[in-house]
């Protein structure tokens, strides 16, 4: 089984430093509360940033979604933005990575006098965790595709659980995954309310058909930024690219498919419920030249 998160085994990772509250600890010892509001109730935000030639790629982009969404849940960080990334860029130098890395900042509202959702019982300030591995994504992913399963789960509405929020909270994409995985899928295909296709469990997803570019209209997807980067780079690349309503149909019938997120950049998918998507040989055309212009435009990033 694989995934779009699955990477390459590294031993280095057993030794990292975490940045835990203005400190570097060693993994091992890297621990909070189990009244922290993140353990108690999953209250907190977070990102996941990739290191490129010594750069956080994309950061300016990832702190200003975790700090909305710091703001749209009334949870006070303590630290600007500036502080946050002379963090994170504090852990990267500490555990000496350069490329080839991947660094989550997690924040929660912090400890709590008892374990219930009442944020008036935090007694301390936000935890801020910055855990940074050596993590490469498994080439072999992108010759044999992702088998996706289509999830009785679906993507929610903003007044019950909105996606465009970098939560803690993932227990419905859990439950999703959980299902994808018992189907012998590895992610889980999501529908929104109307039916449909929203976004897979932890990347969104696209399809290709008679060569344009086609995905969720974005309301109840994830607000991601590797797809905004996707779609930017297909309209300045002659790919006629659109968002809007995708039926199963729609994907069943598509040329290609495939899933975008921060860490696996454009991965392609190999079959949805069980059906071949377009050619078996991958990635397909468009899904090729679409991974090469990102992995292109995260390197002209890093560089410049």
């Amino acid at each position: 089984m694989a995934g779009a998160q699955t990477h390459l085994a590294d031993p280095r990772n057993d030794s990292v430093l975490v940045h835990l509250n203005g400190k570097l600890v060693p993994r091992a010892q890297a621990m909070v509360s189990v009244l922290d509001s993140g353990f108690v109730l999953g209250d907190g935000v977070w990102e996941a940033v990739r290191v490129v030639e010594g750069r956080l790629v994309f950061l300016n982009e990832h702190l200003a979604r975790l700090l909305t969404g710091a703001r749209s849940i009334a949870l006070d960080i303590g630290r600007t933005r500036e502080e946050l990334a002379a963090a994170m860029y504090e852990t990267v130098r500490a555990n000496g990575m350069n490329d080839g890395a991947h660094v989550r900042l997690m924040v929660t509202r912090g400890p709590k006098s008892t374990p219930n959702q009442d944020p008036r019982n935090v007694i301390g300030p936000a935890t801020i965790a910055i855990v940074a591995e050596w993590k490469t994504p498994d080439p072999a992913v992108q010759t044999a595709g992702l088998k996706l399963f289509t999830s009785t789960f679906r993507t929610s509405t903003p007044d019950v659980f909105d996606f465009h929020l970098n939560s803690h909270s993932r227990l419905n994409l859990i439950q999703a995954l959980l299902q994808a995985i018992a189907a012998g899928a590895d992610e889980a295909l999501m529908l929104d309310p109307h039916g449909f296709v929203a976004s897979c469990n932890s990347v969104n997803f696209f399809i290709v058909k008679n060569g344009s570019l086609r995905t969720s209209d974005g309301r109840y997807c994830f607000k991601g930024i590797t797809r905004g980067k996707v779609l930017a780079l297909a309209h300045a690349n002659g790919i006629l690219a659109e968002e809007t309503d995708i039926t199963l149909a729609d994907v069943y019938d598509a040329d290609e498919a495939f899933a975008t997120g921060t860490f696996g950049g454009v991965t392609p998918v190999r079959s949805v419920d069980a059906r071949t998507i377009g050619a078996p040989d991958l990635p397909g055309p468009i899904t090729r030249q679409l991974h090469e212009l990102y992995h292109a435009h995260v390197l002209a990033t890093a560089r410049g």
